[in-house]
């Protein structure tokens, strides 16, 4: 057994066994993550339909989840380093499962999307400590290893995600249509926690010197709740004073939240680091890149199951093409083409997602609703390979110019932007289709393409303010 006195010091080596059982652990916890964050790509007009939930439901189903996380991925972080990183994951299980329960059963979509809020804040808790507990406990040579897992697994699990929620609504579960996606993680959950109360060393004490700023992610909180309150409201029910004044309300918190981070004693992004040229550029272009992929990847989905009249498990199939092209640019890129192209490499993936989407827009114009999802399936995995490179690379390319102390601060931040893009992404792009909907579905995937083109194009210049190469080793 491994023994912990103080964070980072490990007195014994700890048993080949017991070190891959917690792999394992942090795996499922991240696999929970992943799956969660898609599964209501599919799942959303099926869940909206039964719950009478309409627009807003769909719109909201997967921003809840990805706002909450990324405003609270940092601040969990910051608050294993105080607590104690196993404390925080037990605590991150427990409210994860909980709240998946609670999303399972909701019967209301008020309370689905308060449930899905919960996951994500939860999730905020669980995901940072797993990195930490590795770093703590795992020798250099077994961290590469477990580094060599992550990609993989996690690129299962966001193909498995879409897939899973497919099959599960085709096939009725106990009459429970979409349910069930969000009730395993119930039974996931109880073995993920019996697991980590048997195998997680013990560090209660942990540093309580840690500062965690609990005034910049307030801030960021209330920016991002006006932002996407305001942008979905006034989508859904017209442009009132409603949605506007919450637009303006995200406004004026987001210029406090960024007067915090340059006059806080321990602000959440490293002041060093917004100075870093290439860090910023590399920020910029992945909040562009990840908001616009992932409100396609979502209103394709929409398309292929309102417009196509695809089933749940059909559209599943149909993206498929999709997701492996991302997969498998995702795992070529990391495998060391990062490391030979740099910010080339994101260039490239950023153009081939381009000529994707220009492709299923030929193919809408030509054939709208009438497209087979068999003539869509070489344009999805040119899109699935553009998105592959580029989300894979540009965190890792923007750290080129990083300094060490500044990895975990610019990885962190990193993790944060990806999943509040995420959250932008999808409410953006769907309050898009949806208002653009009038005249026919085929014409909102035209002017949904359209938008997503002209958002990604613009990123191209800012490419070239990235660093020239990554790191010499991307995961450290």
């Amino acid at each position: 057994m491994t023994t912990l006195t103080e964070p980072g010091t490990v007195i014994t080596r700890r048993s080949s066994r017991l070190t891959w059982a917690i792999l394992g652990l942090v795996l499922l916890a991240d696999a929970l993550d992943v799956i969660d964050a898609t599964v209501t790509n599919i799942a959303a007009p099926t869940i909206a339909g039964e719950l009478n939930g309409g627009e807003s439901l769909i719109k909201w189903l997967g921003p809840a989840y990805m706002l909450a996380m990324g405003v609270l991925l940092v601040v969990g972080g910051r608050l294993g380093d105080k607590f104690g990183q196993r404390r925080l994951f037990l605590i991150g299980m427990s409210g994860f499962t909980l709240a998946s329960a609670v999303a399972g059963f909701s019967p209301t979509p008020a309370l689905l999307i308060a449930a899905r809020v919960a996951q994500g804040a939860f999730g905020a808790l669980l995901i940072p400590q797993g990195m930490a507990i590795m770093t703590k406990a795992f020798s250099r040579d077994m961290l590469a290893k477990a580094f060599g897992l992550f990609g993989p697994v996690l690129g299962l699990s966001s193909v498995g995600g879409p897939v899973l929620a497919g099959f599960v609504i085709s096939a009725d579960l106990f009459g429970l249509s979409w349910r069930p996606i969000f009730l395993a993680n119930i039974v996931l959950g109880i073995i993920g926690l019996v697991m980590a109360a048997k195998i997680l060393p013990r560090d209660d004490d942990g540093d309580r010197s840690a500062v965690v700023d609990g005034w910049g992610s307030g801030l960021l909180a209330v920016t991002m709740l006006g932002l996407l309150y305001g942008l979905i409201e006034g989508s859904t029910n017209g442009w009132s004073a409603v949605p506007v004044i919450s637009i303006t309300v995200g406004v004026l918190f987001f210029a406090a939240f960024a007067y915090r981070q340059r006059t806080a004693t321990h602000p959440l992004i490293k002041p060093s680091l917004m100075k870093n040229r290439g860090f910023t550029s590399g920020l910029l272009v992945c909040l562009v890149a990840v908001a616009a992929g992932t409100g396609l990847l979502f209103v394709l989905s929409l398309f292929l199951q309102e417009g196509l009249h695809a089933s749940p498990r059909d559209t599943s199939f149909g993206l498929m093409p999709l997701t492996l092209g991302l997969v498998a640019a995702g795992f070529a890129a990391m495998g060391g083409l990062v490391t030979g192209l740099g910010r080339r490499l994101v260039f490239i993936g950023v153009i081939v997602d381009l000529v994707g989407c220009g492709w299923v827009l030929a193919l809408v114009v030509h054939s709208g609703t009438n497209v087979g999802l068999w003539t869509l399936a070489p344009a999805f995995f040119v899109i699935g390979v553009g998105i592959g490179l580029s989300f894979a690379t540009i965190p890792v390319v923007a750290l080129g110019d990083a300094s060490p102390d500044e990895a975990g601060s610019a990885s962190g931040s990193f993790s944060s932007i990806q999943q509040l893009a995420s959250a932008i992404g999808s409410a953006a792009v769907t309050s898009i289709f949806f208002q653009a909907a009038t005249p026919g579905l085929a014409h909102a995937m035209k002017i949904s393409l359209i938008v997503v083109l002209a958002v990604t194009a613009l990123s191209l210049p800012v490419v070239a303010l990235m660093p020239r190469k990554a790191p010499s080793d991307p995961h450290q």
